[in-house]
C-alpha cells in the first residue's frame, strides 16, 4: 500500500528504530513512547485492522503476537516461558479506539508498573 506509513517503514522508505524482524513481522520503537519500553509490532503485509487480519490470515496474527512476546523477552519484560516481570499488549482497532495508522499493530508496553484501566 503506497500511502501507509508502516508499509513505507517495512520497505525502508522511512527510517525506523527496528528492534526485531522475522520473515513476516517487523517491530520498531514508537516515536512517542508511553512507557520506558514502547515497541510496535506489525505484519509486513498490509492489513488495516486486527479483524481483517484474522479473517485473511489467522496464522499471521499468531506470528505478530509471537513476535510481540519475543520483543518483550528481548527487552527484559518477560522470560521465554513466562510473563515476569510483565508487559502489556494493546491493539487499537478503528478510529473510535484511537487507531491512527490503519495498518494493524500491537503496542508492547512495559518497563514500569502500568495502571488499569489505561487512560
Amino acid at each position: 500500500m503506497t500511502d501507509c506509513l508502516f508499509c513505507a517503514m517495512v520497505a525502508g522508505d522511512i527510517p525506523a528504530d527496528v528492534v526485531h524482524e522475522t520473515e513476516r513481522t517487523f517491530a520498531f520503537r514508537d516515536i512517542a513512547p508511553q512507557a520506558p519500553t514502547h515497541v510496535l509490532v506489525i505484519p509486513k503485509d498490509h492489513h488495516a485492522t486486527a479483524g481483517l487480519l484474522v479473517g485473511a490470515d489467522p496464522t499471521l496474527l499468531a506470528e505478530v503476537v509471537a513476535a510481540a512476546h519475543a520483543v518483550a523477552v528481548q527487552e527484559g519484560l518477560a522470560t521465554e516461558d513466562g510473563p515476569e516481570p510483565g508487559y502489556r499488549l494493546v491493539a487499537n482497532t478503528g478510529p473510535a479506539a484511537g487507531q491512527t495508522v490503519h495498518h494493524v499493530h500491537l503496542h508492547v508496553l512495559g518497563g514500569r508498573d502500568l495502571a488499569w484501566p489505561p487512560g
